[in-house]
């Protein structure tokens, strides 16, 4: 794969913008627990945040990808970003539980646009032979982020400074940290030459696109959906019942969490890869069926080190699936609405899943605090699910994108 300097500053900006994306979103996960107990609530409350912050994503996907369709994909990354980044730090502030709900549905608008900008500027700027590798690096920026947030939360939570501890407030402080990359992708990061030649012809409306290419939008939302179940399915609730089933301490359930993460990024990068050799539809069956086997060890091992293993072997599956999923959507999706379809759909779907974390809360809590039945009922359906639904999609890897077309 033979990029230029430009491209791989592209990919690479893309790449941290969805790595501090995922960093600023996974931080909360570690402390649900913690600010249940602050505000005195149960965790399913706290959960809503996590459903909050989905379901308000698929704002952002279009608000900030028709803006990226109208003015470029660079300038809008840059304003995405440092929304986001300023809006996760607010949440230190917040006096109450209702104004932490709040900042967390605005912090998903702004969360929402850097997936489907970022990964349509990279697509568009580098040559088809390279999309499958390329996507699963780009798609491997979430569990490098989710990975940070484990080992900040590992390193830094409750230590003492002093007479300082940093507690739950003093961690989303680090969500300002995701701003600095606008100033690299300022001076390094070209437009996408795709939208630098549309400008020279006249757009066709979003709706008349839309209504040409209906069948495609409503079934990349339906595949969307299972994906994003089978993502935040897995992740979001694992730390909590890592800590208030099995009881681990902050250091065990950290490197459990990197330890998946590191299989998060092994998926990802193969399947990304492998995906060039026998399309996108096969690899994305393969890496969802390996979540099957993996259900025992994930859900219901007793030792850290069995649970790892489960873990690390179902990140694999879940990410690998994933990885392909930047080349595929932005393969199917038109030219005109490159920005904004693909972050769209994703976000649609995302907003079908986000009740997921509050579900899987009330399941265990109606079962005396057994995470592992809701854990494996959600992860084994959707990875069936996939492998179904994956099988109806049209497969166009290679097709050379253009926004004309």
């Amino acid at each position: 794969m033979n990029l230029t300097s430009e491209q791989k500053k592209t990919v690479l900006a893309a790449f941290l913008g969805w790595m501090l994306d995922a960093f600023d979103f996974f931080l909360l996960v570690f402390l649900l627990s913690d600010i249940a107990k602050e505000f005195d609530v149960k965790v399913s409350e706290v959960a809503y945040a996590v459903f909050l912050t989905l379901a308000m994503r698929f704002v952002g996907a279009f608000v900030f990808g028709r803006l990226g369709d109208r003015f470029g994909r660079k300038p809008i990354l840059m304003l995405d970003i440092v929304s986001y980044s300023v809006v996760g730090a607010l949440a230190a502030f917040a006096p109450t539980l209702w104004a932490f709900l709040l900042l967390r549905a605005l912090f998903g608008i702004a969360m929402g646009g850097e997936w489907g900008l970022g990964s349509s500027l990279v697509m568009e700027s580098i040559p088809p032979r390279a999309r499958g590798f390329v996507s699963g690096l780009l798609q491997c920026g979430y569990p490098v982020g989710y990975l940070l947030a484990s080992v900040a939360y590992g390193l830094l939570y409750q230590r003492t400074i002093g007479d300082f501890t940093i507690g739950w407030r003093a961690m989303f402080l680090l969500s300002v940290l995701p701003a600095l990359v606008v100033l690299f992708i300022r001076s390094h990061v070209p437009e996408s030459p795709a939208f630098a030649e549309a400008q020279k012809a006249p757009k066709p409306k979003l709706i008349d696109t839309l209504r040409a290419n209906w069948g495609v939008a409503l079934y990349s939302v339906v595949l969307m959906m299972c994906f994003n179940l089978f993502s935040h399915g897995t992740q979001d609730l694992y730390p909590t019942f890592l800590q208030k089933q099995h009881a681990f301490d902050q250091t065990t359930v950290s490197w459990i969490t990197i330890v998946a993460n590191l299989g998060a990024i092994v998926g990802g990068l193969s399947f990304g890869l492998v995906s060039e050799r026998i399309g996108r539809v096969n690899a994305i069956t393969i890496a969802a069926l390996i979540a099957l086997p993996a259900l025992p060890l994930w859900a219901y091992a007793s030792t850290p080190f069995l649970l790892a293993v489960g873990a690390f072997i179902m990140q694999i599956s879940v990410q690998g699936a994933w990885g392909v999923i930047p080349a595929h959507l932005n393969e199917l999706s038109p030219g005109p609405v490159r920005a904004t379809l693909p972050g769209f759909v994703y976000q649609a779907g995302n907003f079908l899943a986000s009740y997921n974390g509050p579900f899987q809360a009330k399941i265990a809590e109606s079962s005396g605090g057994d995470y592992s039945f809701a854990l494996a009922l959600v992860a084994g359906v959707v990875a069936v699910a996939i492998v179904i639904v994956i099988r109806f999609s049209p497969e166009r890897r290679g097709e050379v994108m253009s926004v004309a077309h």
